[in-house]
């Protein structure tokens, strides 16, 4: 099953793909959808954990220091209705106390706006 939300990530990367300085943008998967039934999935999300998975971790980073920060933290929601859970505003208001650049994306046109700004893009609209 595709999620607007995921669709919208993909666009951020095939679009990050153009700039050098963005080779290091990477996803965490920790929003992934696990595939099997109700036990195969509370298998394989305890496996997950017990190797470092975090609830609430945004779903892209660039490890690029910029503006004083030491990266930049992306959480990327879809363009109407998506929602920041508190694990996530947390995480996010934690990373920001630590000297990180965090950002809500609604939708993939404002993931990139945001990126561009930080890392000083030349970005044509």
């Amino acid at each position: 099953m595709i999620h607007e939300e995921d669709l919208e990530q993909k666009a951020v990367i095939s679009w990050s793909l153009y700039f050098p300085e963005l080779k290091w943008l990477y996803a965490v998967p920790n929003g992934a959808f696990l595939a099997g039934n109700k036990i195969q999935r509370a298998k394989q999300m305890k496996r997950l954990k017990a190797q470092g998975l975090k609830t609430g971790v945004s779903d892209l980073f660039l490890p690029v220091a910029r503006e004083g920060y030491h990266g930049m933290y992306i959480e990327m929601k879809r363009r109407k209705g998506g929602v920041v859970s508190d694990d996530q505003k947390e995480f996010l208001d934690d990373m920001i106390k630590e000297g990180y650049r965090c950002v809500v994306a609604n939708g993939c046109e404002e993931a990139i706006r945001y990126i561009s700004d930080y890392m000083d893009l030349k970005v044509r609209w």
